[in-house]
């Protein structure tokens, strides 16, 4: 299969999709990094996107008709911009916390790069074609824009949070009136919600922007990611003065620090609350909370305040169970939406051909040996469901210390793959590196590789544990490699699969690998009563 949107049978929707099939889903819907989600409707069109730090394309796509049920339809950012400070990897900076908008017959993608300042970028449609990013504030540490256009005024604002490690700041949002068209800023901006001012309240940030019953709603969170809470403020006038509520938190469920996303209604008249929480390894993953409005005017998300496992769908036509790809079969060299380079990309790194197969240069890089820092590593999310990862690799580069292989990548690595040897020979070699480690080592004694072809395999179980193996056609069947590797996250971004190829620093083509027929397939799993999967640890 192609990474193109798929439609999963019912025997995949144990592990690929949410949706149980009786008229109920389970939580996280999305299973996955698709961190600081946010969405809105459009019709009887859902549309969600999420941060995508220093990874290109970046600014994800997702669609929707029943809001449990999603495919990756494309990416909004083809290259980060400044560019010459993505060349290489900057795992996470870049995109932070986008909000999506529909105003004027355009959609609208607002984001804060702490480094630089707020962006956005439009298009007519959702697939495009998307203008380049326009600064619209420059600064350090401004992040977590939103922006509103006031249908009742004419006006237009926007807010934004801030990141301490570059401004010095955080814990309070600023509120602009912003010019219509989205160029630009009309003020130098007002503090409109301190949170220093709020008892227990810390590390505000992700703010929301809405109208609802003649009040100005910011929906934000606090607490820090893996602790916190989502709170709701709500004033007369944009600048304020606000009053606040937690409107979501953990409570006595096994979902620590719900918050940050957005909310959405149906044209029914529900209202819907999705949200990110943090799973070590597997990143943030999306949850899905009924939201109503309180008799006395507040939100009220989830199950009175605490968020719920198992629930009826939303109140909208039924829809084919489907889920963001994750298998590829790279037909004509071409890889689907679900990839990403670990930097902006440059010409050469992926060969199209006639037929099937991802044909990877391997670039020559005096970082040869520390894939953490190859801005040519092609990566998509770790599942947060126990699965197995293969791929088929051959080697065809005659380079002397070439080297190809499957990674799980993050503050920490491992990766199995082919390497040319000085003799000309290939060897099967299983690397790896901790979080302080500048280059790998060997996780398992290197092997003769005849043929220069094998068969990769990742089985990730319980808690991120990952289990490698190898194939090499010799009759003996899959081989285990090396020890258990825990998956590690980066400080924001969960672990990433790559594909790679790479050489040591010098003149001249290096050659290529062929990688083939990438499945990620689900792990024996049983749901229980509350909708949770289960399965044996590696």
């Amino acid at each position: 299969m192609s990474g193109q949107e798929r439609a999963l049978s019912a025997q995949d929707a144990p592990a690929f999709t949410a949706d149980l099939g009786d008229g109920t889903y389970r939580n996280p819907v999305l299973d996955a990094d698709w961190s600081d989600p946010d969405l809105l409707r459009v019709g009887d069109d859902y549309y969600l996107t999420a941060s995508s730090f220093g990874r290109a394309p970046g600014l994800p796509l997702l669609h929707s008709r029943d809001l449990v049920n999603w495919t990756l339809i494309g990416h909004a950012l083809q290259r980060l911009e400044p560019a010459r400070e993505f060349r290489k990897p900057r795992h996470d900076c870049g995109v932070w916390a986008p909000s999506l908008r529909h105003h004027d017959d355009r959609f609208w993608i607002f984001w804060g790069d702490p480094d630089h300042g707020i962006f956005q970028v439009n298009a007519p449609e959702i697939r495009g074609p998307w203008t380049r990013p326009h600064l619209i504030k420059a600064g350090k540490g401004l992040i977590d824009a939103c922006p509103l256009w006031d249908e009742d005024s004419g006006e237009a604002y926007l807010v934004h949070g801030w990141a301490r490690s570059r401004s010095g700041v955080k814990n309070r949002l600023t509120g602009h009136r912003m010019r219509p068209d989205g160029t630009g800023l009309l003020d130098e901006g007002k503090l409109i919600v301190d949170g220093d001012r709020i008892p227990g309240w810390f590390t505000l940030e992700g703010p929301k922007l809405y109208r609802h019953d003649g009040w100005f709603w910011i929906f934000a969170p606090a607490g820090g990611v893996e602790t916190g809470w989502q709170g709701a403020f709500r004033s007369r006038g944009f600048f304020g003065p606000y009053e606040e509520r937690v409107v979501l938190e953990q409570g006595d469920t096994d979902v620590n620090g719900p918050h940050q996303g957005g909310w959405v209604s149906t044209p029914s008249g529900e209202h819907w609350f999705a949200h990110f929480q943090q799973k070590g390894a597997y990143g943030r993953v999306v949850h899905l909370q009924p939201m109503r409005w309180g008799r006395d005017g507040w939100p009220v998300i989830g199950d009175e305040g605490t968020p719920v496992a198992v629930h009826r769908k939303p109140d909208l036509p039924r829809q084919p169970l489907s889920a963001p790809a994750t298998d590829d079969d790279f037909p004509g060299g071409r890889f689907g939406r679900q990839w990403q380079w670990t930097a902006n990309p440059q010409d050469g790194w992926a060969t199209q051909h006639s037929g099937d197969g991802l044909r990877l240069s391997c670039v020559r890089s005096a970082d040869a040996d520390d894939p953490r820092k190859l801005a040519n590593v092609l990566t998509q999310r770790l599942p947060g469901t126990p699965c197995t990862v293969e791929v088929e690799l051959r080697l065809d580069a005659e380079e002397p210390g070439a080297r190809a292989g499957l990674a799980v990548l993050g503050d920490a690595f491992s990766w199995i793959g082919l390497e040319r040897g000085a003799d000309g020979t290939v060897h099967l070699v299983h690397r790896f590196g901790d979080s302080v480690a500048e280059r790998e080592r060997d996780a398992a004694h290197p092997r003769m590789a005849p043929g220069g072809r094998v068969r990769l395999r990742i089985e990730v179980g319980a808690g991120a544990r990952c289990r490698f193996s190898y194939d090499l056609g010799d009759g003996d069947g899959w081989e285990s490699s090396g020890q258990v590797f825990a998956a590690t996250p980066w400080r924001w971004v969960g672990a990433l699969l790559g594909l790679f190829g790479v050489a040591p620093s010098g003149g001249g083509h290096a050659g290529a690998a062929t990688f083939t027929r990438f499945r990620v397939t689900a792990r024996e799993t049983d749901r229980g009563a509350a909708g949770r999967s289960t399965v044996s640890p590696v």
